[in-house]
């Protein structure tokens, strides 16, 4: 966990060194008017990942940042969601353990009060199945990088016009952006209050 947390905020240092100026004027030129490059930063690459890229490159960079920005999302409103008391009802195992009676963040799964392996195992084999089954363009019909409609879930979504539906699309992305800036901050904020730091967080409040 912690070499995890070490590399995600080396990654995050590094967004911020300077950028070859060489190799990029021509991605420059090719993406700087797709989805995301928006202001105040406009295209946005210190690091030099499109440098020579072709648009599969780009695509493919696209559908990863938006499955982690999905995925970042989900896990930063689990962490508001459980530590404002709200958790499933019941039991999570045979021995009568309640939902409730966890820890919340990484302890729920690391630590001498982690949910029981058999339930972590159940979570990842879960994921496992969304990703190589469901998370993905089953069908074909995809009408960008990262819809995964597969022809069943529109949500009104083919009534909206183009102006309407890049405007949601930034949206996700910046949301997307936010959370995985967000949960990389639990995530430290977690790893440091053994060091004595235990701050009082906006919307989260109080780690422990």
């Amino acid at each position: 966990m912690k070499l995890a947390v070490l590399a995600a905020l080396f990654g995050s240092a590094a967004a911020f060194a300077p950028a070859q100026t060489g190799k990029t004027t021509t991605a420059l030129n090719a993406f700087e008017s797709e989805l995301g490059a928006q202001p105040p930063l406009g295209f946005f690459d210190p690091l030099g990942l499109l440098d020579d890229a072709d648009q599969e490159r780009f695509d493919r960079l696209r559908y990863v940042e938006i499955k982690h920005g999905r995925i970042a999302q989900l896990a930063f409103l689990g962490n508001i969601i459980t530590r404002a008391g709200v958790h499933l009802p019941g039991n999570i195992d045979y021995a009568g353990d309640s939902f409730d009676s966890f820890p919340n963040g990484w302890a729920a799964i690391s630590g001498p009060d982690a949910i029981p392996g058999a339930g972590f195992a159940q979570i990842v084999a879960f994921i496992g199945a969304l990703e190589l089954g469901v998370m993905k363009d089953v069908t074909g019909e995809a009408e960008f990088v990262g819809d995964f409609r597969n022809g069943a879930l529109d949500f009104g979504w083919d009534s909206f016009d183009e102006e309407t539906k890049l405007s949601k699309r930034a949206i996700e992305l910046n949301n997307g952006r936010a959370a995985m800036m967000g949960i990389l901050g639990l995530m430290v904020h977690e790893e440091i209050i053994p060091l004595g730091y235990d701050p009082d967080l906006p919307i989260i409040g109080h780690l422990q």
